[in-house]
């Protein structure tokens, strides 16, 4: 059995979040004073807002920080579902709004296109300072979905690809997706599950075959958190 890290519960969605900015915020400020520079991953959905809402007024040299994405939608950078624009609209304001994004969809009409030049833009950016990851019902990460085709390739923690295509499939993704790999995260300094509600908690709870266990268990150094509330 693997030695599951303990869930840490909050008794609301705003601590996590207090929780979650001060981790992200310590990680970089050590990075800016070790190395002049620090690298972030982010993720969309609606877990993270509130953690944007906090991190981008952080007391931080926003200018040396590079950030990405664990994922993206295959669509429009403005269309509602674009992960990019929520980073933009709620994370790329005030301080913050001095840092370098880095979208993984770039102008390539062709998502497996796409993902190789993403894979190009992540790698100077390993191995990431800090990453904030949600879950998904289903165990899911970033857009590695149980059932999807590139599945069994993207969880390889052996693997040399940095961003993989995901592309539609049963039960999901509904869109075509480009996502990061085991590889691409599993080195990074601090890794920071955001989760809530009680059937993520007993996702968590368990050492099972979801996508997130295989990213737990393959985790290589630093710290790994799971953050929880109802």
């Amino acid at each position: 059995m693997t030695d599951l890290p303990a869930v840490e519960v909050f008794a609301s969605a705003d601590a996590a979040a207090d929780a979650a900015c001060a981790a992200i915020v310590q990680r970089l400020q050590s990075a800016l004073i070790e190395r002049g520079a620090a690298h972030l991953c982010v993720t969309g959905g609606s877990t993270p807002g509130p953690v944007y809402d906090r991190l981008k007024d952080a007391d931080l040299d926003w200018s040396r920080v590079a950030i990405t994405l664990s994922d993206e939608r295959w669509v429009d950078a403005n269309s509602p579902d674009s992960n990019a624009r929520l980073v933009r609209e709620r994370l790329l304001q005030g301080r913050a709004a001095a840092a370098r994004f880095g979208c993984l969809k770039g102008e390539e009409t062709d998502p497996v296109h796409g993902a190789w030049v993403a894979d190009l833009k992540v790698a100077p950016l390993e191995p990431f300072d800090a990453v904030l990851l949600g879950m998904g019902a289903d165990g899911h990460i970033c857009s590695l979905f149980p059932g999807n085709p590139v599945l069994e390739q993207g969880l390889d923690p052996a693997g040399a690809r940095l961003v993989l295509h995901a592309p539609t499939g049963e039960p999901a993704p509904a869109q075509d997706r480009v996502t990061l790999t085991l590889p691409a995260l599993i080195h990074a300094g601090l890794i920071l599950i955001l989760t809530s509600g009680q059937s993520k908690h007993a996702i968590l709870e368990r050492d099972g075959d979801e996508p997130v266990h295989h990213l737990i268990r393959a985790t290589a150094r630093g710290d790994l958190r799971l953050l929880w509330s109802a």
